[in-house]
């Protein structure tokens, strides 16, 4: 434990020193600005790019998370994740260049008569990001490091300094340091990873038998996390909705200095999304099944401490803290940009400094998510939950920006009313569903249904504003 402890913190260190490294040059040329904070001056080249986004999206969440499922059908997660890139890349990046977004929201402003839909996507998305994403993302960081290093105290004991690491990467560095960590740190991680998955497949000899073929199909069955049908309903609005409109994610591809830039950045995450994050996200949760029968979301910590040699758990440890922290920090940022261009200086005082107000900001937030931790520790899988509570936002505000890039003249206020309507629409749905639902409807379906259900409400809603104007 202590050789893997050293090894551990040798490795942070190194990958501390190699982003400051990095980014030492450019902190001369801070100006305060938001462009400067949250987009890193619009500095950042392809491969930052495509480091910050696939390390963004890949932390223990998707690796504790989708193997913790134990089969393969979690792979249709990462499988669909390349199309929502290639949506991105040349649909959404051109648009939020054009209108020189600095958060996502600024383009739902700018093409809805009024701003109060802006505010309300904004407050949604800082609300998730504080009370679900930021503890979740440490929660699932802490249950592998414990898991693997054999551990039996608290989950904060790991989630504390994880955080304080990362809120001090948002505060020093802004979002250039945490793109250049993300992609030193996700090149080990990526390479061990892929280790872990040759590991665990000699471990059972390359040889799945035993294991029940529900864990071995890529055809969900109705009672499956993601029943087959769902592909064709709601999992591509699902992807859409993530990877260009997610405030954490598109606003790594607005980093780079023009579009091409960024699409390169984009269009390489995607390569990467769908040639090696499938297998490290399912393959080392169906070995442990294997090997061990159900575990869990412990499944993948304990594969990784059974197969990789003890000198090689205190690199990987350190290598999954630092995703962990860089992941932690680029939500850190993101929800930082969130409150800062669209409450405090919009509502409270202009902002002539924003790295003084992301320190605050951000130490506030890291503690709120430190002292949220121990909520997730009865979810049964932390990928599942949080697919399924990500619903209740994210196709209302996909609905929002699909009636405000399609149609023009719509009041806010309509589509605010949508937003609303849609929360409770997919929780009554997803959460409380009504006997008349057939037996195969699921909450991936449910999203769909709530996606249309919001477009048409937001046009209705409009005419009525209009008729009555």
């Amino acid at each position: 434990m202590i050789v893997q402890l050293c090894v551990a913190l040798l490795i942070s260190a190194l990958i501390g020193y190699a982003t400051w490294a990095k980014v030492r040059s450019a902190h001369a040329a801070h100006d305060g600005s938001g462009r400067d904070v949250f987009l890193a001056g619009g500095g950042l080249s392809w491969l930052f790019v495509a480091g910050s986004i696939t390390l963004t999206n890949l932390s223990t969440e998707q690796l504790v998370g989708n193997n913790g499922n134990q089969m393969l059908l979690l792979a249709w997660w990462e499988l669909a994740g390349f199309i929502g890139l290639l949506i991105l890349a040349f649909v959404f990046v051109p648009i939020y260049y054009r209108h020189g977004c600095t958060t996502v929201t600024e383009l739902l402003d700018r093409r809805y008569q009024g701003g109060s839909v802006r505010t309300l996507v904004a407050g949604i998305f800082l609300v998730g990001s504080v009370l679900i994403y930021i503890p979740a993302a440490l929660y699932s960081g802490s249950l592998f490091l414990k898991t693997m290093l054999g551990f039996e105290g608290s989950l904060l004991v790991f989630a504390a300094p994880m955080a304080a690491v990362a809120a001090l990467y948002t505060i020093l560095g802004g979002l250039r340091a945490v793109a250049v960590m993300d992609t030193y740190a996700g090149i080990g991680v990526l390479a061990i990873a892929m280790l872990v998955v040759v590991l665990a497949l000699n471990a059972i000899g390359w040889d799945f038998s035993g294991v029940p073929a529900d864990r071995l199909t890529l055809i969900g069955s109705n009672a499956s996390p993601i029943p087959f049908h769902t592909l064709f309903t709601g999992m591509i609005f699902i992807q859409i909705f993530y990877w260009s409109t997610n405030q954490n994610i598109t606003q790594k591809a607005m980093t780079a200095p023009t579009v091409q830039e960024a699409q390169r950045g984009v269009l390489a995450a995607a390569v990467v999304r769908i040639l090696i994050i499938p297998l490290i996200v399912v393959v080392p949760g169906v070995a442990a099944f294997k090997l061990f029968g159900p575990l869990g979301d412990a499944a993948y910590g304990r594969i990784v401490a059974h197969v990789l040699p003890g000198w090689l758990i205190g690199s990987f440890a350190a290598l999954m803290a630092a995703a962990v922290i860089a992941h932690t920090a680029a939500i850190l940022n993101g929800a930082v940009a969130l409150y800062s261009m669209d409450f405090h200086d919009r509502f409270i005082a202009r902002i002539s400094d924003h790295w003084k107000i992301a320190t605050r900001a951000t130490l506030a937030m890291a503690v709120i998510g430190v002292a949220l931790v121990p909520m997730f520790q009865n979810a049964q899988n932390i990928i599942n939950l949080l697919q399924q509570l990500n619903g209740l936002t994210s196709m209302p505000i996909l609905a929002a920006f699909i009636v405000g890039l399609l149609f023009k003249g719509v009041r806010a206020e309509a589509a605010s009313l949508a937003i609303l309507f849609g929360v409770a629409f997919y929780g009554w749905l997803s959460f409380a569903p009504p006997a008349f639902l057939p037996g195969w409807f699921h909450y991936i379906d449910a999203m769909l249904v709530t996606l249309l259900a919001c477009v048409g409400v937001a046009l209705g809603v409009n005419r009525l504003i209009g008729a009555r104007a």
